[in-house]
């Protein structure tokens, strides 16, 4: 079946007996057992709960994986990844992610003594020239946050494989709507599923999904040890928005494209980051591996205040942290979501401060274009007017 179809087919409701079209809510801390020698399916809910294993069956499923993991946030499940780590071992980082995986990586993973490398380029080049014999694991985005630039998944997967090392990927910016990096080599695929996932920004969770049985094992032993599951609540709520990812992914990427191309051709936007935008060599290998393009849009102005000052005066995107929800948003990422990005890293990456991040959502895009030129218009005369009395 065709993933639109699979995302609204799947069984809801596995030997339920009363056939439930929706997955039931099973709000429950603990399981009767049938006798005192031996455990039933299901006996705690931090072990595993009805509720959340057809979550994480259905996240499976979506990602060619064998099986899915679901974690109480993004960042919980890319710490569960690190666990498969011990002192000694290094992961290689590209430079361009999450302000909040960094932090992770810093300033809390350098406590257990892995140590922690970022690769200034996206190429497999760039990664087999800082590959070393400590290196057990490559964690990349693509496109990455904020910048959105393209890494071949295939080629790094090669790459991390011929040094017994693993490949994982965060595929939060895409989705499994668009691409699936298990199918191109990868090993691990993590999600924060508060973003397109959920698609309705109420829901704060994470997600692993593996093809290998043995990478399962540990990661079951990881998840039920250290217990930052999933409630059988938002488990519901995100089976009810996975539902709905690819109508909402269709429509906000149809925006956003056309937003990327308002952008690209104003006067007041130095830059714009699309991957529909990317230059030929790396638009191919896009193209090779994914889908479509997404719905996250980046562009400077080249004043930090004059990015402000647009994304204040928007009215039809309210400043936020997070993206992938149905309504549109913005953020100045180097204020915000990357904030806690360390002073030296920060400096290496080179991340502009007048970015400015667009998760476009469901709207009317020519509503939101409208907004966007009214707010780089006020900008603009802001900016004249106090030029003009300096």
């Amino acid at each position: 079946m065709k993933i639109d179809t699979r995302l609204v087919q799947a069984n809801g409701c596995p030997g339920d007996p009363h056939r439930a079209v929706s997955t039931p809510i099973y709000q429950t801390a603990t399981f009767e057992q049938e006798g005192a020698l031996e455990f039933s399916e299901y006996d705690y809910s931090r072990s595993g709960n009805p509720t959340r294993t057809v979550l994480e069956e259905q996240l499976a499923e979506l990602e060619h994986g064998i099986r899915a993991f679901a974690f109480a946030s993004g960042l919980a499940a890319l710490t569960a990844v690190t666990r498969l780590l011990k002192p000694g071992d290094e992961i290689l980082v590209i430079d361009d992610v999450y302000g909040g995986t960094c932090r992770l990586f810093s300033k809390i993973l350098k406590r257990s003594q892995v140590a922690v490398r970022y690769v200034h380029g996206c190429t497999a080049e760039d990664f087999t020239r800082a590959c070393s014999e400590r290196t057990r694991l490559i964690h990349i985005e693509t496109p990455t946050n904020p910048l959105l630039k393209v890494v071949d998944i295939a080629a790094l997967a090669e790459l991390a494989h011929g040094n017994d090392a693993l490949l994982c990927v965060d595929n939060t910016m895409l989705s499994p709507y668009l691409q699936n990096p298990l199918a191109l080599g990868a090993d691990i695929v993590i999600h924060s599923a508060t973003k397109f996932l959920c698609g309705h920004s109420d829901v704060v969770a994470g997600a692993v999904i593996v093809r290998d049985p043995q990478l399962a094992e540990e990661f079951y032993l990881i998840q039920n040890g250290e217990g930052a599951v999933l409630g059988p609540f938002d488990s519901y709520l995100l089976l009810r928005g996975i539902k709905t990812l690819g109508i909402r992914v269709e429509r906000q990427q149809e925006n956003a494209e056309r937003i990327a191309n308002f952008l690209s051709n104003h006067a007041a936007v130095k830059q714009t980051y699309y991957p529909s935008l990317l230059e030929k060599k790396n638009f191919s290998i896009h193209s090779a591996q994914a889908r479509g393009h997404g719905a996250v849009v980046s562009f400077e102005t080249g004043s930090l205040e004059l990015s402000r000052q647009v994304v204040e005066s928007l009215k039809l995107f309210p400043i936020t942290v997070s993206f992938g929800g149905l309504q549109s948003s913005v953020s100045l990422p180097g204020r915000m979501s990357h904030a806690s990005v360390p002073p030296q890293v920060a400096a290496e990456r080179q991340l502009p401060q007048d970015l400015i991040r667009l998760s476009v959502g469901i709207e009317d895009a020519e509503d939101l274009i409208a907004d966007l030129a009214d707010a780089l218009a006020v900008a603009e005369s802001v900016s004249e007017l106090r030029a003009s009395v300096g």
